[in-house]
């Protein structure tokens, strides 16, 4: 389809969509946010970008990957590898490299999934999406109750607690074998609730399948005068990964799209967490909440994105508090406290088979890291009249990582080597010292809060970036990573029947770590970032409704930067795999039919064209996509859904990029359905 008529059918569809939007506008008026600021606040009070899915939302999409969730999500592109794999991008370009998933926070009730400083670029498939009981996303840098990670924004999953729960059994069963099994449990008398989910996938290319286990724990109840949660949360995934298939435009060739390059691939990957969230009051309106939390994980996979193929596995075990009090009333509310990680992590590397002197058999990597984080911090509000309000939040944080080498130092390489690729520096402690803040002035007007922000975000360089080094770099000198955010909203709603949510946003980022030319990890580069958002929702009578929620970007590099694969200086290009504007509009209709309700749903998903290459010389032209979804509850203990994704069946590429002198491409999936089945016990 040519570039112009893309762009005047996203136009127009965009001004037919105009009162569009994430939940219905008497929904939204009523909406509550824990992520901002770990406590109930009332959602269109907070003067910042956020979305929120509910429970119902994240059933009625049955999500079987992360992209397909949070695409109603505005300025939120997940960008789907193979299997469970994921990069992503928020309010963002999609980043990639060994601590580029450190630019954000993915939190399981506002605990991270990964300690700080380990994180990995799949790490949503940890989460128990499908069966979350919300989900709540931030868009830029957050506040002073989350630290590092939490530049580009926060995406936490909420567990569901008992009334959420229920009693079910659902079993869904779709194209290229795809089964799950879902079943919830639960009793609101003793405040139990059980969510386990069971998933297996053929795959669409060659040796591409997967099977995954999850489950969700949750008690909630009292003790004395401590009001208790406790969660304990675990998952499974082993995985059969395809590779990029490469050549100009292959994703549109039959028969290079069902191809996999690298049958050998594989990824393992397993995680448990368990947290405790006790609260109780102090009297005089205070009330105190320590939540201790555990977490440990391990994952092995094959590089299969290099020639020479090695084995990767790495983890950690972690202990952590999280302490604070907190005090609201009518005109001051505030909550102080100090967060507390200590993580032990560790990394291997081993190649089976010799390929080159520079890239030879054997250990390339054996090290462990024991880090400790700690900061406290402060967030709060304060009402100046009825009308106006002032936020702001103020956060300290240190972190130390001390590092032991369990290899020989130096290179990984015999001496005869010309240009060994991996190098192990000797032991050696690093620590990092930074601090988060925001500030933003709000206003009410009637049913809609305007407001303007500042706020700083960071991210202390993650430990793969520090002692994974490569090309005789003896040690990575690099700082913390920061982003300075301006930021002017407005959100409300219109005759009770719209929701609406515009945000506009200028962020430039420094101290950006990233490989140059020579592969050595350094930074100082220096990033700018600025857009606009849209959510909008539009209840048009008792039956229809349409929804919205649309990005529109630049990513550019702003200083003088030469990445590997770029040729030169790239300051002022744009930022590889940074669409300038994506998004999806949704109409559908929602009745009840002699009391069994039945909804149904029409998505329309865009993706703008992208550059692949830091220089700006190639790229993707981008796609539409239509979805459909239906729910009929055919009885009360019986409900039907059907999920048909790639509607019209359009050849598309989930992602491309352009390395090794090839465009490459992670496939996109022909028309797929899925049939589900859910029994109410």
């Amino acid at each position: 389809m040519p570039k112009t008529s893309r762009l005047t059918q996203q136009i127009a569809l965009l001004t037919i969509l105009a009162y569009g939007g994430l939940a219905r506008a008497s929904e939204a008026l009523e909406t509550v946010l824990v992520t901002a600021t770990r406590t109930e606040t009332v959602a269109l009070d907070l003067p910042l970008a956020w979305s929120s899915l509910s429970g119902e939302d994240v059933r009625f999409t049955a999500p079987q990957h992360s992209s397909q969730l949070f695409q109603q999500v505005a300025g939120a592109w997940i960008s789907r590898g193979n299997g469970q794999e994921s990069l992503i991008s928020l309010r963002s370009p999609v980043l990639t490299g060994t601590g580029s998933c450190g630019a954000f926070m993915t939190a399981t009730d506002g605990i991270s999934l990964r300690a700080p400083g380990f994180c990995n670029v799949n790490q949503l498939f940890d989460a128990n999406l499908a069966q979350a009981g919300a989900v709540e996303v931030i868009r830029g840098p957050a506040t002073a109750v989350y630290g590092s990670n939490a530049m580009h924004g926060v995406i936490n999953v909420l567990t569901a607690d008992s009334a959420q729960t229920g009693n079910s059994v659902s079993i869904e069963g779709g194209s290229r074998d795809y089964y799950r099994a879902r079943i919830g449990l639960s009793s609101e008398e003793t405040g139990l609730a059980l969510n386990v989910q069971v998933s297996e996938y053929g795959g669409f290319q060659d040796a591409s399948g997967y099977a995954q286990q999850k489950f969700s724990l949750r008690h909630d109840g009292d003790l004395g005068a401590w009001s208790l949660t406790s969660v304990i949360e675990g998952s499974n995934l082993n995985q059969e990964t395809a590779g990029y298939i490469q050549g100009d435009d292959a994703y549109k060739d039959d028969a290079l799209r069902t191809e996999n390059p690298n049958p050998e691939a594989y990824r393992d990957a397993w995680s448990m967490r368990a947290h405790v969230t006790a609260q109780r009051e102090l009297g005089d309106g205070y009330l105190l909440t320590l939540t201790p939390y555990w977490r440990k994980n391990s994952m092995e996979f094959l590089q299969h994105f290099v020639p020479w193929q090695p084995v990767e596995r790495n983890g950690h075990d972690s202990l952590g508090l999280q302490a604070a009090i907190n005090r609201q009333n009518d005109t001051l509310s505030w909550i102080a406290g100090v967060d507390l990680d200590v993580t032990d992590g560790w990394l291997s590397e081993y190649q089976a088979a010799p390929f080159s002197p520079n890239q030879p058999q054997g250990v390339h990597y054996d090290y462990q890291v024991d880090a400790t984080v700690i900061a406290p911090f402060v967030q709060g509000n304060y009402a100046i009249s009825e009308q106006w309000r002032v936020d702001a939040g103020l956060r300290i944080e240190s972190t130390q990582y001390d590092y032991d080498n369990l290899s020989t130092d130096g290179d990984a390489c015999a001496p005869s080597a010309s240009a060994c690729r991996f190098y192990r520096p000797a032991d050696r402690s690093d620590d990092f010292s930074d601090w988060n803040g925001n500030l933003a002035l709000s206003y009410q007007l009637q049913d809609a809060r305007i407001y303007g922000r500042v706020a700083r975000g960071f991210r202390a360089p993650q430990t793969g970036e520090l002692y994974r080094l490569q090309a005789g770099q003896r040690v990575a000198d690099i700082n913390s990573e920061q982003i300075d955010s301006f930021e002017l909203g407005v959100r409300g709603t219109w005759q009770e029947n719209l929701a609406y949510s515009v945000n506009g946003y200028w962020m430039e980022k420094d101290n950006v770590i990233f490989q140059d030319r020579d592969r050595q990890n350094v930074s100082g580069a220096a990033t700018t970032h600025r857009g606009v958002e849209i959510e909008l929702n539009w209840q048009i009578d008792d039956v229809w409704y349409a929804a919205l929620a649309g990005s529109l970007a630049r990513h550019r590099y702003a200083s003088p930067t030469e990445l590997i694969g770029s040729s030169g200086d790239i300051e002022g290009n744009m930022i590889d795999t940074a669409p300038k504007h994506f998004g999806s509009a949704r109409v559908g209709f929602d009745l009840n039919l002699q009391g069994m309700p039945l909804k149904s749903e029409l998505e329309f998903v865009w993706l703008d064209e992208y550059f692949v290459d830091p220089n700006n010389e190639n790229r993707y032209s981008g796609h539409e996509l239509l979805n459909l979804r239906t729910d009929w509850a055919a009885s009360e203990a019986l409900s039907v859904s059907v999920v048909i994704t790639n509607l019209l069946d359009e050849d598309y590429a989930e992602r491309a990029d352009f390395g090794f002198g090839q465009y490459r491409y992670f496939v996109g999936e022909p028309r797929s359905a899925v049939l589900g089945v859910r029994f109410n016990l």
